[in-house]
């Protein structure tokens, strides 16, 4: 049965889909494949009954082979070629005094071809170390300079989420990223918290890029004041993930609405009275418990106690009495850490 395998030819490089008439082949297997740079070994990696997307069928060429024992056995001698001859270019990188960084090598299959893959500032003159590595190895040279992000993808690395980096881990292609995608997701411009093992912007920041556009395209701006049909109100916040904005309706009170409120309340034409607690009048001794802030001295689990409290057993919380719970824990947090000053200091 006719079928179309996904093959890569490095852990970290793109997927090349082949037709496969005659084998059975499942995921990890290895296949022998003729490609427009020569004949190459790989690993399946996707086995799909449907052609792929957004690529000429008449371009997909066919497998060549199930990969056998002498083929695996080359595999493994050009894997030691390519750490031989990283560790001889490196060398002599160094004895030309060259300003460049050598990356990775790889051997092509049937090494009609070595490529050293490179980074530099600049444009770098390497033709006598070119001359160098054909003496030595007798086959075709190829010096590739690659940017940093391409390198991060070589090397692997962990991100400042704690995960292998994505570039090594599944993306194959490269997306532009920019500061206004960081901006939209309000993230602080810090260029430690924004940036990749790579010193570029993190690519994760186009992940969520469409959610964000989406929301603000359908959100209003926040920090303007706005004249709904129940009165006037101004925007404070928003939360992208529960889709609702924390507005003053007034009197310092802040409520949280949902974005289908706020059009009803502004666009649409059907009753409001099942919308007017929003602008219902509140006492200056009680307070909101969810709109505490954490700056004030407490944790998310002294909230969720407040909340607790407050739905299950009707209490109402002075203003009084929330500042000096914040400030006696304040107080309790600055003595624990003049002690751990102390200690560090002895």
């Amino acid at each position: 049965m006719r079928n179309f395998v996904g093959v890569k030819f490095r852990d970290y490089g793109q997927v090349y889909f082949f037709v496969n008439d005659h084998f059975e082949v499942k995921k990890g297997d290895k296949v022998v494949v003729s490609t427009d740079e020569g004949v190459g070994l790989g690993v399946v990696c996707v086995v799909s009954n449907r052609p792929p997307k957004n690529i000429d069928l008449s371009e997909i060429k066919s497998i060549d082979r199930l990969a056998t024992e002498d083929d695996l056995i080359k595999e493994q001698k050009n894997k030691i070629l390519s750490k031989q001859a990283f560790d001889f270019c490196k060398r002599n990188i160094e004895k030309l005094g060259l300003e460049m960084k050598l990356v990775d090598v790889e051997v092509r299959f049937d090494r009609s071809k070595i490529i050293f893959y490179f980074t530099a500032p600049t444009r770098v003159d390497f033709r006598e170390l070119v001359k160098i590595l054909v003496r030595r190895y007798h086959t075709r040279i190829e010096l590739r300079q690659i940017g940093v992000r391409h390198e991060a993808q070589m090397v692997g690395g962990i991100g400042t989420c704690g995960r292998i980096c994505c570039c090594r881990l599944f993306l194959k292609k490269f997306e532009p990223v920019t500061i206004k995608m960081a901006k939209e997701q309000q993230l602080f411009l810090n260029p430690s918290k924004i940036s990749g093992t790579c010193g570029r912007l993190l690519c994760c920041l186009n992940f969520e890029r469409e959610l964000y556009s989406d929301f603000q395209k359908r959100a209003p701006k926040i920090g303007r004041k706005y004249v709904t049909r129940l009165g006037e109100v101004r925007i404070l916040r928003a939360n992208i993930f529960r889709d609702s904005l924390i507005v003053d309706t007034g009197a310092g009170v802040e409520r949280e609405i949902s974005l289908t409120e706020w059009f009803e309340i502004t666009e649409g034409k059907g009753d409001l009275s099942h919308y007017k607690y929003l602008f219902a009048p509140r006492s200056s001794s009680e307070v909101k418990i969810s709109s505490l802030s954490l700056s004030q001295g407490f944790s998310y689990g002294d909230i969720e106690e407040f909340k607790k409290l407050s739905e299950e057993e009707e209490y109402n919380f002075s203003l009084e009495e929330i500042n000096g719970i914040g400030i006696k824990k304040r107080d309790h947090s600055q003595k624990h850490k003049d002690k751990t000053g102390l200690k560090q200091g002895k």
